[in-house]
């Protein structure tokens, strides 16, 4: 507490001292243009004391410029309103993305503070607008006479999501319930921030400590050295376990000691969950005003609410779409456990498998069944072999070319800053690469940008994008390894990074990854499908040590053990899906805590045996933290279209420069200039084919 007080009473000092020196804007980096390469950020002299004047001074510039615009006498037209508004408070806009990005990937705890103090400024800001109701009168008169206007098909689209995120955002609502909608939208803003905080702060806590060198039966080398590398961290004895990804997955698979993977996994599914960062009360609160909100807002539930703008469209159709993909899914991940547990008790196992055995038996029974594993494989996916293939995949499908530049200034060591340039030599966009765990990052994996892709009086401004990982770290004796499923989920980010850097447009809010959140994840799933392909698995993967390329037959094992446990995963992967929309269907909030809501929800989904106690909504980021709510599907939905996509990859050769020109044209570099299924079409020629996806897990003609 002392030392948030202090830093409280030195940004008090800055606001005042900003308020009579007129220069001080001249030393706050976040206010000053950069003098990097490209505008890059200048997060070598950012530091958590600029934040809060800058924000202050941008939100009034924002306020001034919206002002303008609600001030003109000149009769509203597209440029001097929806424009106008398009380019308002670009400057804070590009402030918020710094701070709001950093506190995902580099936070600390007055970092943590000035969020909770920030977020209500720029929430207040937002309502401000879209509650104006000279604002949106402006933007209403030119919305009603767009027929009339001309418009090309990019200003259209402009046209018609500003006046939407108007009527989506209250504009409609009388002075009474806009009032009660202001109320909402800041107590939200708050409760995300403070739920992604619980939720980092129980990971951070939680670990187990092993002196006993017998406690590391079972356990890969490459899992004891990240082990003692953890403990040397904390400077404590002997091997560190964490809630970390690359730390609890592998310990879970590998290890023979019963009772500590109990304690791990128990830790992981109760993770801010009746305990010092509880969120079981959060989640209640922010369904409740999802519930509230868009019932102001005419929808029954905030599902409705949500999908009314994805490809969805519908709260029916996209639980149609779950239990649909459930049924079919369903038989084949039964068996697969049940093939695993016979397994198991072949092995001596007693009784039923728990949760925290089936990691271990079903990596086991990998190994026996296609003589392949994590430890076999990881020496052939050393990092920066990874990395530098993906960027040669991009190369050989778009022409792209990747150069690290070293005068650009980065968020922390860990990270590097790349230049991304086209086939001709034009300048795309930066690109930074933060691959490891730490105490500062939330976990996962995850892309967002820095600057989006604009132009601003005739002047292109390329995008910043940064790409966010938790990878097994190096140790003394062994780089950065990486699991297939680490290469996959690089190849899944890399996906997003691309959708990205191919950005083209006019306008801000239209371009890159700012579309419907169920098309998103079409460039990203795509990816993955290169990390079973032959061709491109035997250009890179050499071994580390003594650099021969991987075996062809390793390579065949791969391929072959591609759909392993693909039913277990798909069941998996809906189990979220269905639990979000369980929760975002509620018209109200029952009685009961939040574990009884959840498992009547996902009853079916059930696989394993059930353990009392346990909840993962209170750790469900995605939907409480992030921009998932009532949108979870939209994995399972862009798999099938990408599914459907490669298959033309597949038809015309996974290297074809024309279907990846077609791509990159149709969908990469549109953003929201069009509808998505519009976008879609253009690219594949058709409406996506639904069973492509059961197609390529091999469940169409397999026995279940």
């Amino acid at each position: 507490m002392k030392k948030f007080g202090t830093v409280i009473a030195a940004i008090s000092t800055l606001i005042f001292l900003n308020s009579c020196n007129t220069k001080m804007t001249d030393v706050n980096p976040l206010l000053v243009a950069s003098e990097n390469p490209f505008e890059a950020p200048a997060f070598d002299k950012i530091k958590n004391e600029h934040y809060k004047p800058a924000f202050e001074v941008a939100i009034n510039e924002g306020r001034a410029q919206i002002d303008s615009i609600v001030s003109n006498h000149e009769e509203p037209s597209f440029e001097n309103t929806i424009v106008a508004m398009e380019y308002a408070g670009r400057r804070l806009n590009g402030i918020a993305s710094i701070f709001f990005n950093l506190n995902e990937a580099a936070t600390d705890s007055v970092m943590q503070a000035l969020a909770l103090e920030i977020s209500p400024l720029l929430t207040e800001y937002s309502n401000d607008i879209m509650l104006n109701d000279a604002l949106f009168n402006r933007v209403k008169i030119v919305y009603d006479k767009r027929a009339e206007l001309n418009l090309n098909l990019e200003d259209s689209r402009l046209l018609e999501e500003t006046y939407k995120g108007f009527t989506r955002n209250g504009a409609n609502l009388s002075s009474e319930a806009k009032e009660r909608f202001r109320q909402i939208n800041t107590e939200l803003s708050q409760l995300s921030l403070q739920f992604g905080q619980n939720v980092l702060a129980a990971t951070n806590k939680f670990f187990i400590q092993i002196t006993d060198s017998s406690q590391l039966a079972g356990l890969p080398q490459f899992v004891i050295e990240a082990g003692a590398a953890e403990a040397a961290e904390r400077s404590l004895e002997g091997w560190v376990y964490t809630l970390q990804a690359p730390s609890y997955g592998p310990f879970l698979q590998y290890s023979e000691n019963r009772d500590l993977k109990e304690k791990l996994w128990r830790a992981a599914n109760t993770k801010a969950y009746k305990d010092e960062f509880d969120n079981s009360d959060i989640v209640r609160k922010i369904v409740s005003l999802r519930i509230e909100r868009a019932n102001l807002l005419g929808f029954e539930t905030h599902a409705d609410y949500v999908l009314d703008v994805n490809m969805a469209k519908s709260s029916s159709t996209v639980n149609s779409f779950l239990n649909n993909l459930l049924d079919k899914t369903l038989p084949f991940a039964k068996k697969e456990v049940d093939d695993i547990q016979k397994y198991a008790n072949s092995l001596g196992f007693q009784g039923l498998l728990m949760p925290w055995d089936f990691s271990y038996y079903s990596e086991k029974y990998k190994n026996e069944k296609y003589a392949i594993s994590d430890e076999l494989l990881k020496p052939y996916f050393k990092l920066e072999n990874v990395q530098q293939a993906i960027f040669a995949l991009a190369d050989s499908l778009y022409g792209l070319k990747f150069k690290e530049n070293l005068n650009i200034p980065v968020y922390h060591p860990d990270v590097k800053a790349y230049e991304v340039h086209d086939a001709d030599g034009r300048f795309l966009s930066l690109l930074y690469m933060d691959f490891f765990p730490r105490a500062s990052k939330r976990g996962g994996a995850w892309m967002t940008t820095f600057r989006d892709m604009y132009f601003e009086n005739g002047v292109e401004k390329r995008p910043f994008v940064s790409l966010v990982c938790n990878f097994t770290k190096p140790t003394k004796e062994t780089p950065s390894l990486l699991t297939h499923y680490e290469f996959n989920t690089l190849l899944h980010e890399f996906g997003h990074a691309l959708h990205g850097i191919f950005a083209e447009g006019q306008y801000p809010s239209l371009t890159g990854t700012n579309v419907a959140r169920d098309f998103v994840e079409l460039p990203s799933q795509i990816m993955e499908n290169w990390a079973v392909k032959k061709e491109f698995l035997s250009s890179f993967a050499k071994h580390y040590q003594t650099g021969e390329s991987i075996p062809a037959e390793l390579i065949d094992k791969i391929v072959a053990a591609k759909n392993y446990l693909s039913g277990y995963s798909n069941v998996r992967q809906l189990t979220f899906g269905i639990n979000d929309m369980a929760w975002h269907s509620l018209k109200s909030v029952p009685e009961g805590d939040i574990e009884s809501i959840e498992k009547r929800a996902t009853k079916r989904t059930q696989l394993l045996t059930d353990i009392e106690g346990t909840c993962f909504s209170p750790s469900f980021s995605h939907i409480f933290a992030g921009g998932y709510s009532a949108g979870y599907y939209s994995y399972k939905w862009a798999e099938v279209l990408e599914a459907d996509a490669f298959s033309l990859f597949e038809e015309r050769g996974i290297f074809s420069k024309e279907v990846a020109h077609s791509f990159r044209e149709n969908i990469l570099s549109k953003g929201n200039i069009e509808n998505p299924d519009i976008l879609y079409r253009k690219f594949r020629g058709r409406d996506p084919q639904p069973d492509a996806l059961l197609k390529k897990f091999g469940m169409t003609g397999r026995s279940q």
